[in-house]
């Protein structure tokens, strides 16, 4: 992992940061450094902008969609993070206006998805993704989150209750069940032939 030392004396000052200020490419804070966000299989990629065509195709105002590009401020390390996609509010396009960033002063996003690398639960990817950014999603209250895992084939929805994710798994030929987007037609099986 490639480090890159922060130019911010605190979180806050990064936080506060122009976009001109900062280096290019995704970048989340990890104690006083910017560590680079990994890029992406071409898989991962595929399904998350199908979901976000889905989405669009659903009527969701294309504005409050974010494939790869929405960097939400979570507890703990890091401090940032990327969703593969994130849904927003329409509060969020006036509080968003000079950076592509939701701030914990913020009301949280929608709902984030997250795909799966592969590797099995000794994988740190595996880590990160089922327990450390639901850790931290739930922390800041996203009411939905979502992981999408190509190679269990299956996408497990997170509904937030009392401060944790409650997960219904669909695979195949199930319909998924989403609170926050009730109107979805989609399944697993959809979603995977991205």
């Amino acid at each position: 992992m490639t480090f890159t030392k922060a130019r911010f004396a605190s979180f806050e000052e990064y936080l506060s940061a122009d976009a001109s200020d900062l280096p290019e490419g995704r970048y989340e804070y990890w104690d006083g450094e910017l560590v680079p966000v990994m890029s992406e299989s071409p898989e991962n990629d595929d399904i998350a902008n199908y979901i976000f065509f889905l989405l669009l195709q659903m009527g969701v105002y294309r504005k409050l969609i974010r494939p790869h590009s929405c960097e939400i401020e979570v507890i703990g390390n890091p401090k940032t993070r990327f969703p593969d996609l994130t849904v927003l509010d329409n509060v969020h396009l006036v509080l968003m206006a000079k950076s592509n960033r939701v701030t914990r002063k913020m009301p949280p996003p929608r709902l984030v998805v997250e795909v799966v690398s592969p590797g099995d639960e000794s994988k740190p990817n595996y880590k990160r993704d089922y327990i450390d950014k639901r850790d931290q999603y739930a922390a800041i209250d996203i009411p939905e989150y979502w992981l999408v895992d190509p190679e269990r084939e299956w996408v497990m929805v997170g509904t937030l209750v009392s401060s944790a994710y409650q997960f219904i798994i669909f695979r195949g030929n199930d319909a998924i069940v989403s609170p926050t987007f009730p109107e979805l037609k989609l399944t697993a099986a959809i979603v995977f032939e991205a």
